[in-house]
């Protein structure tokens, strides 16, 4: 945590696109350090960076009506900003590199900046310098103002739209779901289960449920494995959990021997599970998977490493959804096997409707072209299918549309 007192306070002098390459760490804790140090910057990037620093970018290659002077705010995005100035805004070393004499050491891009766009014998370059203020600094208000820089490095995207899906829904085999602990029960034969309620449940062989030194045991619950099949060629891809909520673990399993009409019996005895947190009602059948560790991801839209072939959105998440809207997540036919990797920017093809002609007294069958509608980012690549956020749309994108190459 940074102290500064009343007066002046210099800010960093981060280049425009370091800040574009190095994509806010999601998630609390990222220190100011490790953000700076892990940019995920590909050698080729840096090379596109350096060659377009000799010489800037044509300004063909700009969006029209890029601002010549633009000032950071606070809840601006990386992403917006690149839409801003490029055409392709996952093109940002081309962005990157109109700012290369400014980038010894890249740093995050923070409110206050001010963006600078020259455009000088049809080449465009880019430079950024802190906000209004003699010497490159902001005056502040006469009081102590304690700040986390880190906190204050604008993300790529924001992180609302994302994060939940880093935990909430899992991509499984068929078998994964199947062999999970299971609630059996709620306590006072409370069929329906909220946040804040007392549960039972029971795992098998190496899946029991069994307290162990360090911190207490979490699960996420989850139902209801649904299978994405692949739309060209009928594949499944693997199975969608449900995810509903958070459970902790309070007591083992275990088992007891009593007396019973004169025998000896031995009974199983659940494991004792606390709801923590619910986003749908929970119920006996509901299953158990550990609680993974908590990830800090990184994100540089960029265009895929090689040709995107068959490419195809399977589903749109939630129940019952058939048509994605901006912001939304879908899943994928594109997963690790095929090379697609977190940050990957696929642009999304309407596909053209088959129709008789009638126009000229016959009936010939006809397929119209597939029209460009969008771009998606993949966010969560698992073997066979990933999770992709819908980054723009000009139509509404839904299951079976194509994915092509940038």
């Amino acid at each position: 945590m940074k102290t500064f007192q009343t007066g002046h306070r210099r800010l960093f002098r981060p280049n425009l696109l370091a800040s574009l390459a190095a994509l806010a760490v999601l998630g609390t804790g990222a220190s100011l350090a490790n953000a700076q140090g892990n940019y995920p910057i590909t050698p080729q990037q840096r090379a596109t960076a350096q060659a377009t620093a000799q010489a800037g970018i044509p300004v063909s290659e700009l969006v029209p009506g890029a601002p010549d002077e633009y000032t950071i705010k606070p809840g601006d995005t990386l992403w917006a900003i690149s839409r801003m100035y490029l055409r392709s805004p996952w093109r940002w070393p081309e962005l990157w590199g109109m700012n290369m004499s400014d980038i010894k050491n890249p740093h995050l891009i923070y409110p206050g900046q001010v963006l600078f766009l020259d455009k000088t014998d049809g080449r465009a370059r880019l430079s950024t310098r802190s906000g209004s203020g003699s010497g490159g600094t902001i005056k502040l208000s006469p009081r102590t103002r304690y700040e986390s820089l880190a906190g204050m490095a604008l993300p790529t995207l924001k992180p609302s739209l994302i994060e939940p899906f880093l935990s909430e829904p899992i991509v499984v085999d068929q078998n994964t779901l199947a062999n999970a602990p299971r609630i059996v029960a709620g306590n006072d034969n409370h069929v329906l289960l909220a946040r804040g309620d007392r549960a039972y449940a029971l795992g098998n062989g190496d899946m029991e449920l069994v307290e162990q030194p360090g911190p207490i045991k979490q699960f996420r619950i989850f139902r209801n494995a649904t299978p994405l099949v692949d739309p060209g060629t009928g594949e499944v891809l693997g199975y969608e959990a449900q995810y509903l909520g958070r459970a902790q673990l309070q007591r083992s399993q275990g088992a007891e021997t009593q007396m019973q009409d004169g025998k000896m019996v031995t009974n199983v005895v659940p494991a004792t599970i606390d709801l923590i947190a619910a986003k749908e009602e929970v119920r006996a059948g509901d299953r158990l998977l550990p609680e993974p560790p908590r990830q800090l991801t990184s994100y540089a839209p960029r265009a895929p490493a090689g040709p995107v072939d068959g490419g195809r959105i399977v589903s749109v998440y939630g129940n019952a959804v058939t048509f994605a809207a901006q912001n939304q997540v879908v899943s994928i036919n594109k997963g690790l096997r095929d090379g697609i990797a977190s940050g990957d920017v696929l642009a999304i093809l309407k596909n053209g409707e088959v129709i008789t002609d009638r126009t000229n007294g016959t009936k010939e069958t006809m397929k119209l072209p597939n029209e460009r509608i969008g771009l998606l980012m993949v966010f969560r690549p698992f073997e066979k299918v990933s999770y992709a956020l819908i980054l723009e749309i000009s139509d509404v994108p839904k299951a079976g549309d194509l994915l092509v190459n940038p």
